[in-house]
């Protein structure tokens, strides 16, 4: 399997988002770093995202964002595929693109454009942009607008040959299974962009991998979900989401103000990082934490 057939392959995965961890003088903790992807890889796991938004990429210098990238493709090597977050302004992202790709990633995962007027045509214009300046990369937008219709999806994919999935985030199934249809249910792999809770009912309309922060935390959890999906075993998905279904709970409540948050948290209470975010993000209160570590300690045997 070769060129966009093996990246089509890696997005029929958990596509891990990993967590960034930070020092107490509020660096980047290297060290951390690579334990973390190093579990995440002895987990199983086999397609990661680096400056995802799990990984506070929105926080991040643009030096940090190239720190985090270098680190992990070095700690990766050959075993994971990467699909690198790019975004921002355009010759932004066609740089952070361009040093993904330096470093090994094989794939880009486009964050949603920031900007408080984007019309469907300008929607388009970015993500074509990014995706020719990158030709042999597979490039993969982050949709979170219900607004966007599949047809726009279509006329891109049209014109980029290398945008070859889309990581969806819009809590709708029903619209995802229109939305996919009309773009193009084969042409595209489809990611569940919003994680385990969604994963069930968007791999019952065409979805074919999920994206995961959970995974930082327990890899076993996020890979027998993935497994029992395959297998069309949704009553053993949904034992998993079971399972689950507080944590997630946690992430999303308050517009998911904690999104991040509860990730860390469940981390520092296994001793693997420090439990810090930036702002806008906020520690969790104290209240909190202990709910967060026995879940944590019920996957981690």
């Amino acid at each position: 399997m070769t060129g966009f057939e093996a990246q089509r392959a890696a997005l029929a995965q958990v596509v891990a988002i990993p967590v960034t961890p930070f020092t107490a003088g509020g660096g980047i903790d290297a060290p951390a770093h690579r334990t973390l992807l190093r579990r995440l890889l002895d987990g199983g796991v086999r397609t990661l995202t680096p400056n995802g938004n799990t990984g506070e990429f929105y926080a991040l210098t643009e030096a940090e964002r190239r720190t985090v990238a270098e680190l992990t493709a070095d700690e990766t090597g050959d075993v994971a595929v990467l699909l690198a977050g790019v975004g921002l302004d355009v010759p932004a992202a066609v740089d952070a693109a361009r040093h993904a790709r330096s470093v090994g990633a094989r794939m880009v995962m486009v964050h949603q454009p920031v900007h408080p007027y984007i019309s469907q045509d300008g929607w388009v214009d970015y993500h074509r942009r990014i995706a020719d300046a990158v030709p042999d990369l597979g490039v993969v937008p982050y949709i979170r607008s219900p607004r966007l219709p599949g047809e726009r999806l279509a006329e891109l994919g049209e014109a980029c040959p290398n945008v070859i999935g889309v990581k969806y985030a819009v809590p709708d199934a029903r619209r995802f299974a229109a939305f996919a249809r009309d773009a193009g249910l084969d042409r595209f792999v489809w990611v569940a962009g919003l994680a385990e809770p969604y994963a069930p009912s968007y791999f019952s309309a065409g979805a074919r991998g999920f994206t995961s922060g959970l995974v930082n935390v327990a890899p076993a959890v996020s890979l027998t979900m993935l497994e029992a999906l395959r297998d069309g075993d949704y009553p053993a998905a949904m034992k998993v989401w079971e399972q689950i279904r507080r944590f997630e709970e946690l992430r999303a409540a308050d517009g998911s103000a904690h999104n991040v948050t509860v990730v860390k948290e469940a981390l520092a209470s296994l001793g693997l990082c420090r439990r810090d975010v930036r702002p806008p993000s906020s520690p969790l209160p104290e209240g909190a934490r202990a709910e967060i570590a026995a879940i944590a300690a019920g996957w981690v045997i």
